[in-house]
């Protein structure tokens, strides 16, 4: 890198920690405190109560407190990544750094704190004098051997978790990735010779978390800058170093690589040399680890190795071991259940948690976010990716119940499955309200069409189809080009195992066309215009499919226009009492679901159309466990304009009140009003419903468009949807933003059978 782009990114990140406001961190509330009762609730004198009920039963301060979700993370700067003893005040941004670290990937809050205290017993009677305020602790950038007699000392005298991330991350995330080496060699860790380079905290702590999977200690040859650790040694020891002193001769790591299965190394660059790696064992595992210079770089592995397995810790090579694939989860589980400590049992299964996720199908969202790596369980695949949204679900609910069978936790879970459950929602912000429509969908195995089965979004969501549901995909693309993308993508799935319709030559191609023109022929279609469609236009030939009952869904709509798929759809569903009534959009926002309708369907609806549009959404709204609160909305406010909208509103409101229906609704009025009950009382007290409405239904799809697409640009709306009413659940036109996880969440919902929902 030239000096030129070394400036311009050294001013990036100081920009980026100065602006737009200093710093990484805030502190936000979390209760209201907006008038005078608020304060007396907030403070004295309704904050007596807290503090009397947490006096009499001290576990009461995870119910009326943050301290049960609140890490602190503690450093004296001695050992700040490579940059070495900066001082307290200078490691203030990487501790920064790490509390928005917990916060992003498990929502855990953190305070940093930066001791400027030298000394290793002082520094910890202050650390464990904060236990009142925190619910675990994470020790920081401590150097060895200090940061061995700190910890030490604050794991006896505290009674919550106590958890030094440079020893005991790294030795889980190494623990992970090792599992899977051996794995793919074929090998068992007590088989295994391993040699060493690092004698500070997370090279001892790696050493002693693979003892702990099997490794014999008679395996594991030490060495540090002066060499090898053996029997006798008086410089530079310690006792963790002295754990691993081998009887022997031998002096220098050129010695004892030879025959090695496995180079840990966590030290500095060039340590390892090519003639080195040329003495191991075939097939060797080198993980060179040392930052920002590993080892030894994988292109000079290769070179004499090809067959190696390499990890390193930089981002631009992969099997990438990162801290943050373990620290946020393990006390993600810790805290969620009250653990006094973190464990072995605990460590144990956060490596077990991450190994198995990597060794699993790879999720659309972290194919999104590394966009062009190939995620595919192997060589260059050995541990996930730390953008990977499972890994909160996976590793913190195995730290969490490896923690209750090990009876270190004070608050066990009830229901360990619901607590991945809620896990995956906090990551998943559909996860929660899609539950109900999945349930109903696991009743019955149904088959659904997908009309764009090549594209890669598709192919995942039949994938995690496939893996998660009873429903069966199928297809319509070209086989060759399903399986190639299948395997860029790094998807088990087979040829063998899909249903696929390929447009290009299928047996049933004869009675696909003859079936659209004989729907079509008063139409305008003649029998030569029907082969072509049925040769080229995807949408057409899956609403034929579902027509002949080849299948009982069809979902279409990831490129293209969305009225270009809706004609096909009702030209050759749209029977039989079936007509498209409105497109319904769900937006899970932060403070809760709203559906918006109709978004596609009717430009400028009719009375009786925008009756039909409110009724369905109703409808619809139970499938997801809840209860329709309806405003129709306009520009006009409870009879106060004659506008044609207005008027429209006022006439759906009159055919609604003869149906009788069993819902909440009420109209026509502004959005606000909608959704201010404060407000709507103020202009017409007693309206038809309390609190805010959570189905709003537009006079037009420009007004019901343009929220949607509001929700979700501004406020950060994830869509579910748009679910098509009015056709029996038999089609879904979904749009080209779509996500493959939207795509799963569609197909549930066009596998729920019919009677589920009306």
């Amino acid at each position: 890198m030239d000096d030129t782009r070394i400036d311009s990114a050294r001013q990036e990140a100081l920009d980026y920690h100065e602006f737009p406001k200093p710093g990484k961190l805030e502190i936000r509330a979390t209760k209201p405190l907006a008038n005078g009762r608020d304060l007396a609730r907030a403070y004295s004198p309704g904050v007596a109560e807290a503090c009397l009920e947490i006096k009499a039963d001290p576990s009461t301060a995870a119910r009326y407190t943050s301290r049960g979700n609140l890490v602190a993370v503690v450093t004296n700067g001695t050992a700040v990544l490579g940059l070495g003893n900066i001082g307290a005040l200078a490691s203030k941004p990487v501790m920064e750094g790490k509390a928005v670290l917990f916060k992003k990937f498990a929502n855990i809050d953190c305070f940093d704190i930066e001791l400027d205290q030298a000394d290793p017993e002082k520094l910890a009677e202050i650390v464990c004098a904060m236990e009142p305020s925190f619910g675990a602790i994470n020790l920081e950038d401590i150097k060895a051997p200090d940061c061995f007699i700190v910890e030490k000392i604050c794991r006896e005298r505290m009674n919550i978790p106590v958890f030094h991330d440079d020893q005991h991350g790294t030795a889980i995330v190494v623990g992970a990735a090792a599992t899977n080496a051996l794995r793919l060699k074929g090998k068992k860790f007590e088989d295994i010779k391993i040699v060493s380079t690092g004698g500070g905290a997370a090279g001892i702590a790696c050493l002693n978390m693979l003892l702990k999977l099997g490794v014999k200690r008679e395996n594991v040859w030490l060495c540090d800058i002066h060499g090898l650790v053996y029997e006798g040694r008086e410089q530079d020891m310690n006792p963790q170093k002295a754990a691993y002193a081998q009887a022997s001769d031998k002096r220098t790591l050129d010695e004892v690589i030879d025959g090695a299965d496995m180079f840990l190394g966590l030290s500095g660059p060039g340590v390892l040399t090519q003639d080195m790696v040329a003495k191991m064992a075939p097939a060797p595992i080198v993980f060179a680890l040392a930052n920002p210079t590993p080892e030894i770089l994988p292109d000079m592995v290769r070179a004499v190795a090809p067959d190696a397995i390499i990890a390193t810790g930089r981002s631009d090579f992969p099997n990438q071991v990162n801290n943050v694939l373990c620290f946020p989860f393990i006390f993600r589980g810790a805290l969620d259940v009250g653990a006094t400590q973190i464990n072995d049992e605990m460590q144990i299964a956060c490596i077990e948690g991450i190994a198995a996720l990597a060794r699993a199908t790879t999720s659309a969202e972290a194919a999104a976010a590394y966009h062009g790596e190939t995620l595919t369980f192997g060589t260059d695949y050995l541990i996930p990716k730390p953008f990977d949204p499972r890994l909160i679900g996976v590793v913190a609910t195995a730290v969490a119940k490896a923690a209750m069978e090990s009876g270190v936790a004070t608050r066990p879970l009830a229901d360990v499955a619901a607590y991945k459950q809620q896990l995956d929602g906090s990551v998943f912000k559909s996860a929660m309200l899609m539950r109900p429509v999945f349930d109903a969908a696991a009743t019955a195995t149904r088959r659904i069409v997908f009309a764009e089965g090549e594209d890669e979004r598709v192919l995942r969501a039949a994938n995690a189809m496939m893996e998660e549901t009873t429903d069966r995909p199928i297809l319509i693309g070209r086989p060759e080009v399903i399986e190639l993308r299948c395997q860029r993508a790094g998807l088990p799935l087979k040829l063998a195992d899909l249903e696929i319709v390929n447009p290009q030559d299928d047996p049933r191609y004869r009675d696909y066309w003859e079936t659209y023109h004989q729907l079509m022929a008063r139409r305008g279609v003649s029998p030569d215009l029907a082969r072509a469609v049925m040769r080229t236009n995807t949408t057409a030939i899956a609403a034929v499919m579902v027509h002949r009952n080849e299948a009982d869904s069809m979902v279409c709509g990831t490129f293209g226009q969305y009225h270009w798929h809706l004609k096909y759809v009702r030209e050759i569903l749209a029977r039989d009492g079936l007509d498209p009534t409105g497109a319904l959009s769900l937006m899970i926002l932060e403070d809760g679901p709203l559906f918006i309708a109709d978004t596609h369907i009717h430009h400028e609806p009719t009375p009786s159309e925008i009756t039909a549009t409110v009724i369905g959404a109703a409808r619809h709204v139970r499938r997801f466990g809840l209860q329709p609160k309806v405003a129709l909305c306009s520009h006009s406010q409870f009879g106060n304009q004659d506008t044609d909208s207005g008027r429209r509103m006022r006439e759906a409101m009159a055919l609604l009140d003869a149906k009788n229906v069993d819902f909440c609704y009420d109209g026509e009025m502004h959005l606000d009003a909608a959704l201010d009950q404060g407000l709507r009382d103020r202009i017409l007290p007693g309206s038809r419903y309390d609190g805010a409405a959570n189905v709003l239904v537009f006079a037009n799809t420009d007004a019901a468009s343009g929220v949607r697409n509001i929700l979700k640009m501004k406020a950060g709306g994830l869509e579910v949807g748009p679910i098509l009413m009015g056709m029996g659940n038999k089609a879904n036109i979904v749009t080209p933003s779509i996500t493959a996880r939207g795509l799963l969440n569609m197909s549930a919902i066009a596998g729920t059978p019919v009677h589920h929902y009306g």
